[in-house]
């Protein structure tokens, strides 16, 4: 008879239901597999056969044939091995048909049947539970699974286990413990730490009201990465539907750490300036996630962001407009979520001491403006605030009294943030940087004394439409910080004057 096994692979950050067909019949023993599996999934051969001797179960008068349907969708890793092995079992009568219908199995086989995790688990138990099937899994995926409400998932260890569950002789109990509730963990860094700055400590909060991208331009030891890396501290917690979110990117992308429940923290991704076009928004021959996707829903900080080529940059032009990544090969495309907040930091020159009284520049300015031309003026359009960050005067640090605690700053966020979500309520967008054009001149229209500081501005600054939206979206945060309910003429110019790059380019 033909045995059918219920699995799934990853595809992106969804999932491909997988029918695994099994036919044995007498005959030479052989087990192939076909169905466009990669090379993991081919060599599935092996360790089944293996686990299933560990069992005592014999096949060798059989001849075996595995299909995975749909036969046009490309399978990758191993995580069918343990649907393959239920299907030859169950296809050579070791396995009772009427206790696998309705379940999906997922695991890594070893060559002794002990069952090993796997990656992708979670957008796949998702799959599963809408369909109202149970799924049968690695006991280390437990954790990973389980933030899935509703899910009904039997962890096992191994190949033996599984068996007898099957069987009936020792059934798994169902083990579904709840969620983790997202929530802020204490932070060892804090923005009290940071010396002076109180404009970058400004425009820090700003992002973070409306989740506005933020260039800080400065000589080295300004504090340009201090003030990065505290952004996460006075960001709201996640909610558990960006949790999730969160969580299924670090569950299907290889190289970070397997999530162990709910992520319950904003990613704070930091690469290096040699990282690839690839590396950054993803890529591959099997498209994986980048640093832009593994930073969904955190904070993406590029330090030394002028370093970096210009042909990577450029790349980020796509996910800072539309909130996702589509990455296309030959075999097809996949999209990867990458709404994240951009913190990019430069040197205003290659020796980074241009503007700095203290010490004297040696570039001349065509070198500088080569420098700062790696950033692209579309890239540069896309980003909302842009400052520059002067040394730290000795009196700031030598104050003793600390400055304003991240906690409070986080207060003035999380007060902003809540009315914006009351404002975008149904939308689907959580903050202002969210707008979407007809919604800018309906949420965001300021007052004449606005309206006229904004065309002065547009003709002084030379602002693109782009450059004015992003205005009128940082002023109304503004507003917000404040509790106004309108954009007023001060907000305006407030949010003007955070296009720094702007002004220079003007002059």
């Amino acid at each position: 008879m033909v045995a059918k096994v219920c699995a799934a692979v990853p595809r992106g950050v969804e999932s491909l239901p997988v029918q695994v067909e099994v036919d044995a019949r007498p005959g030479l023993p052989s087990l192939s597999v076909v169905g466009l599996p990669d090379a993991a999934v081919r060599e599935a051969r092996e360790r089944v056969l293996s686990a299933i001797r560990q069992l005592g179960c014999h096949l060798e008068t059989r001849t075996i044939v595995v299909n995975l349907s749909p036969a046009e969708e490309r399978k990758e890793g191993a995580l069918l091995d343990l649907a393959i092995a239920a299907g030859v079992l169950l296809a050579a009568g070791f396995l009772p048909a009427e206790r696998v219908d309705g379940a999906w199995l997922l695991g890594e086989l070893s060559l002794d049947g002990a069952l090993r995790p796997v990656r992708g688990v979670l957008p796949i138990v998702e799959a599963a539970t809408a369909r109202s099937a149970a799924v049968i899994l690695p006991a280390d995926n437990l954790a990973e699974a389980s933030v899935v409400r509703g899910a009904r998932l039997h962890p096992a260890a191994s190949l033996a286990d599984v068996v007898a569950h099957l069987r009936g002789e020792r059934p798994i109990a169902p083990a579904a413990p709840p969620p983790r509730p997202p929530g802020r963990p204490a932070s060892a860094s804090d923005l009290a730490e940071v010396a002076g700055q109180e404009l970058a400590k400004r425009a820090l909060e700003i992002a973070a009201a409306g989740c506005h991208h933020l260039l800080l331009l400065g000589p080295p030891g300004a504090g340009k990465t201090m003030l990065a890396q505290r952004l996460p501290g006075i960001l709201p917690p996640l909610d558990e539907d960006e949790a999730l979110a969160t969580t299924k990117v670090y569950s299907v992308a290889p190289g970070v750490p397997r999530p162990d429940g709910l992520i319950a923290t904003r990613p704070f991704r930091a690469p290096h300036h040699t990282i690839s076009a690839a590396g950054l928004v993803g890529g591959g021959p099997v498209p994986r996630p980048g640093e832009v996707s593994l930073a969904h829903h955190g904070v993406l900080f590029l330090d030394e962001v002028t370093e970096f080529r210009r042909d990577v940059l450029e790349v980020l032009r796509e996910p800072l407009e539309t909130g996702r990544v589509t990455i296309a090969r030959a075999a097809g495309s996949l999209t990867f979520p990458a709404r994240f907040q951009l913190i990019a930091a430069s040197n205003p020159c290659p020796c980074g001491f241009l503007g700095d009284a203290r010490r004297e520049c040696r570039c001349t300015p065509p070198e500088v403006h080569r420098y700062r031309g790696r950033l692209s003026g579309p890239l540069l359009d896309r980003i909302d605030l842009q400052i520059e960050v002067p040394p730290v005067p000795y009196r700031d640090l030598a104050r003793t009294a600390p400055g304003e605690a991240s906690a409070t700053v986080a207060a003035r966020v999380a007060a902003a943030r809540e009315i914006q979500a009351r404002r975008l309520a149904g939308s689907g967008r959580r903050a202002n940087a969210e707008l979407l054009p007809r919604e800018v001149r309906r949420c965001c229209a300021p007052d004449r004394e606005g309206d006229r500081l904004l065309e002065l501005a547009v003709g002084k600054l030379a602002l693109s439409a782009r450059a004015v939206h992003r205005v009128l979206k940082v002023a109304r945060t503004i507003a917000d910080l404040e509790g106004a309910a309108s954009v007023l003429g001060r907000h305006v110019a407030e949010a003007i004057a955070y296009r720094s790059l702007d002004r220079a380019a003007a002059r």
